[in-house]
């Protein structure tokens, strides 16, 4: 493999901290791996997936590979696979989205293995329905975060799964023989009873967080928005299944509702969850890096459960990263109604960011809170 300075790489626009880095020992696992297999075969028959910042793509890149594959589920691994790419010079890769095109005739895949095992499932399901039947995919990730059940999940779209040995706390899975299954259970459809005069039909792809399921704190949060504002205009920021939005639009019939996320996986599963409820015609869909799309002091409602992690991370950074974006994008009166774990203590960072917070409720797991923008 040609030598490239994995440490020259940069996270941006993702957050960016001492302790986060934009490669791991699973990316330098996966290329060592993949040496071998790489032999006279042509970039476009390489697919990557989930590439945290680009430490694959552009290690295939520097080697002089063209016309790999890549498909990145959130937008701001894109942008920083973008950015890193212009830094050092490199291209020779196209993004696609996750379906039959990005694996149609693909022979090797290097995969970063996601945290949920839905994802996993939708991702396996693609390659084996979709790609050449000699495909090898290697799929790595650091062993803390791995499970057996990743290989039972593979298992069930490949005839051969095994596991390579751990070098540096990373590990490999070699999938071969795809099985070719017709169908995928994706996406997953519930209904929830939420107050309103018909159950909440959610929908999700395997790559959304949760799933189909009603997030507990978004449960506790929802009744409590009828205090919000009247307004025309409300925003979901980080949308995820689309419960909030969905919500909103139907308690709302006046209202048009916003709904971003950097997940491709959300957005569609957003998409899916406003048509299952029919109100497809009140809520945009955006895939954006938090509301870098929306320009300053536009919004009149934003609604936020913040997650606490960045990938496999648990980190603060990416709540405050959207504090900081509502505080920017609130008009002068604007509201921003959040709900948190209660032990993460937002509230001092959301006056900071954004403006006077007030808590509205608080039970023994999580806290919602409204804070306005000043003029």
């Amino acid at each position: 493999m040609a030598d490239l300075d994995l440490a020259a790489l940069r996270r941006w626009p993702d957050v960016e901290a001492e302790n986060l880095y934009a490669y791991d020992a699973a990316d330098r696992l996966l290329l060592a791996t993949a040496e071998p297999l790489l032999a006279g075969l042509d970039g476009a028959r390489v697919a990557v997936v989930n590439d945290h910042y680009g430490a694959l793509t552009l290690s295939l890149a520097a080697r002089g590979l063209a016309g790999i594959r890549v498909h990145q589920d959130p937008l701001s691994g894109e942008l920083a696979l973008a950015n890193n790419a212009e830094a050092l010079g490199l291209g020779g890769y196209r993004q696609y989205p996750l379906g039959p095109e990005i694996f149609d005739g693909v022979r090797l895949v290097l995969l970063q293995l996601p945290r949920s095992l839905d994802a996993l499932e939708e991702i396996a399901g693609w390659i084996a329905r979709s790609a050449a039947p000699d495909v090898v995919v290697l799929a790595a990730g650091r062993v803390k975060h791995m499970t057996k059940a990743m290989n039972q999940v593979l298992g069930t779209a490949f005839s051969h799964v095994t596991a390579g040995l751990a070098r540096q706390k990373a590990r490999v899975l070699t999938a071969t023989g795809p099985a070719r299954p017709e169908s995928s259970r994706f996406p997953l459809v519930e209904s929830h009873d939420v107050g309103l005069p018909a159950p909440l039909r959610l929908v999700a792809f395997g790559g959304t967080f949760g799933g189909a399921k009603l997030d507990v704190g978004t449960r506790f949060l929802l009744p409590l928005l009828d205090g919000a504002r009247d307004c025309r205009t409300a925003v979901d920021l980080g949308c995820g299944n689309g419960t909030i939005a969905a919500y909103l639009a139907l308690r709302r019939p006046e209202l048009r509702v916003t709904a971003t996320d950097q997940s491709a996986s959300a957005v569609s599963s957003t998409k899916a969850t406003a048509e299952a409820n029919g109100v497809a015609d009140r809520i945009m869909v955006r895939r954006d890096d938090g509301l870098s799309g929306l320009a300053d002091a536009s919004a009149e409602l934003i609604v936020l459960n913040p997650p606490f992690h960045i990938g496999n991370a648990v980190h603060a950074g990416i709540a405050l990263k959207l504090f900081a974006d509502a505080g920017r994008v609130l008009a002068p009166g604007g509201e921003l109604w959040t709900v948190w774990n209660s032990h993460l203590g937002y509230r001092p960072a959301l006056q900071r960011l954004v403006g006077p917070t007030r808590q509205v409720a608080r039970n023994p797991k999580f806290t919602v809170t409204v804070s306005v923008r000043e003029g």
